[in-house]
């Protein structure tokens, strides 16, 4: 039988540990293209479960999903000046139809202002039309990059698109509050990955923004990664695409216009964070199977351990419950739902069934607990909260455990080469952030915390006053 274990320690080859988590836990597959991946079904059972929370919660708010096409006429595209120079290092072209030349190239989408605000443009005439809520579920094409990370840095990747249209400037700010508030909710309630919450820098900006908003999360390995975001686009798009409206005095107006996206990077994300040397830990609100049912199968008693998993089975619904009766060892089914972190083991055998019990064994700590057969179900879910909630407290020490206040470049470099999160004050400058990426060998400011103090300190870079509190760290 092949060797189905992880055989390497998160902290000693991260990359080679995480490459085998998500091939032996059958999350992903390889293809024949660089940076394109097979999302299998137990990975995408978990996306299905973001997916859920977020149309759930757009949907509260009067959000309507829809579909626009994949390609994108170059013409379109490029209407927006800093947009289309944000993305035009990542722009996949179509050309040719077979070995036809086509008239004009078609980008593939990238992102989808151009494609929406072209119809936007023509769907709304007064301000009797606005808001306007949409929200796309697509896959994206973004090319630029050399080195590619499953679910983390992909050519191709999945995430929703709102994009929402405002007659006012006050109206489409104020989403920016409810919006945050959902991706904060699923992020940390559901993956149990805590967030640093901030403003983005101009240079590090959604391309066509006024500005952007983000959820950060810092990783064991010391990098950190960017989650969900917001952006206001203020009049911008509005502006390159003719979105208008006549107000209430039959004047004509620009609209107001915001975007915002999670992606299944975010599943990229849970794995960082929650795994460890057996495997995957999956948190229970987003795990496919909650528990899975192990009986101990020993010669001559094996009748009625299967009878009594099989009774035991039929309460367990509500968990989604996996009961493996293969003909694998027990110890084989332990590593291997290990492996793939499901919550909750179970363990029956011959003993158990004489004493009317069962073996409970959580799978973030380990923990084995002896629990009667009519005490079960309760406990079952006793477990299940304990362990998505001591999932985010461990994520949230981890962050917390490693930042560091830094206040000169001679720290900020040690707590970067230290693989730390590092807070310090910053001046504004781009000259500065930059020459802060190069000093550091490629950390850069993550985002500025939302809540700012009242006093700052000088610049970690220059020396000069100080004008914002910000996160800095390398990156995916």
């Amino acid at each position: 039988m092949a060797e189905k274990g992880i055989t390497v320690k998160k902290n000693e080859n991260f990359s080679e540990w995480y490459t085998q988590v998500i091939q032996k836990a059958e999350l992903a597959d390889y293809t024949g293209v660089s940076g394109c991946i097979v999302f299998r079904p137990y990975y995408y059972a978990v996306w299905e479960k973001i997916m859920d929370l977020v149309n759930a919660r757009i949907k509260k708010y009067s959000v309507k999903n829809a579909y626009f096409p994949l390609f994108i006429p170059e013409s379109l595209l490029i209407k927006e000046e800093e947009h289309v120079e944000g993305f035009a290092p990542e722009v996949a072209w179509v050309t040719h139809a077979g070995k036809t030349k086509l008239n004009e190239k078609l980008a593939i989408r990238p992102t989808s202002e151009a494609i929406m605000y072209d119809s936007f443009s023509k769907w709304i005439r007064s301000w009797r039309d606005l808001p306007l809520k949409i929200n796309q579920w697509s896959n994206v094409v973004r090319w630029e990059f050399k080195h590619p990370v499953p679910f983390l840095r992909t050519r191709e990747f999945l995430f929703n698109e709102g994009h929402t249209v405002f007659a006012t400037e006050k109206e489409s700010l104020k989403e920016q509050d409810w919006v945050i508030e959902m991706y904060r909710y699923i992020c940390e309630d559901y993956l149990g990955i805590y967030s640093m919450i901030g403003r983005k820098t101009e240079k590090e900006k959604f391309a066509g923004a006024v500005f952007s908003v983000s959820l950060e999360h810092f990783m064991p390995n010391g990098k950190a990664i960017q989650g969900p975001i917001f952006h206001h686009d203020g009049q911008k798009f509005a502006k390159a695409y003719d979105v208008t409206f006549l107000n209430k005095n039959e004047k004509k107006e620009y609209a107001w216009q915001n975007t915002w996206a999670i992606s299944s990077r975010m599943l990229g994300v849970l794995i960082y964070s929650h795994g460890d040397d057996k495997g995957l830990v999956l948190p229970p609100k987003v795990a496919p199977n909650k528990c899975v049912l192990v009986p101990i199968l020993i010669k001559g008693k094996e009748k009625n351990v299967l009878k009594k998993c099989k009774d035991l089975n039929r309460n367990l619904k509500k968990f989604d419950c996996i009961f493996d009766d293969s003909d694998y060892s027990a110890g084989w089914k332990f590593n291997q739902w290990e492996m793939k972190g499901v919550p909750v083991r179970i363990e029956v055998g011959p003993k158990d069934v004489e004493k009317k019990q069962v073996v409970l064994v959580r799978r973030d700590t380990g923990e084995k607990l002896f629990v009667k057969e009519s005490e079960m179900v309760k406990k079952i879910e006793e477990l299940l909260l304990d362990i998505q909630n001591n999932l985010y407290k461990r994520s949230k020490k981890m962050a917390l455990d490693n930042m560091v206040d830094v206040k000169d470049t001679k720290e900020l470099k040690k707590a970067i080469k230290d693989k730390k999160l590092a807070k310090a004050f910053w001046c504004g400058d781009q000259g500065c952030e930059e020459m802060m990426k190069d000093q550091t060998g490629g950390a850069k400011i993550l985002n500025m915390p939302l809540n700012q103090p009242k006093k700052f300190g000088k610049c970690v870079y220059c020396g000069k006053d100080g004008k914002h509190l910000a996160y800095i760290a390398k990156s995916y």
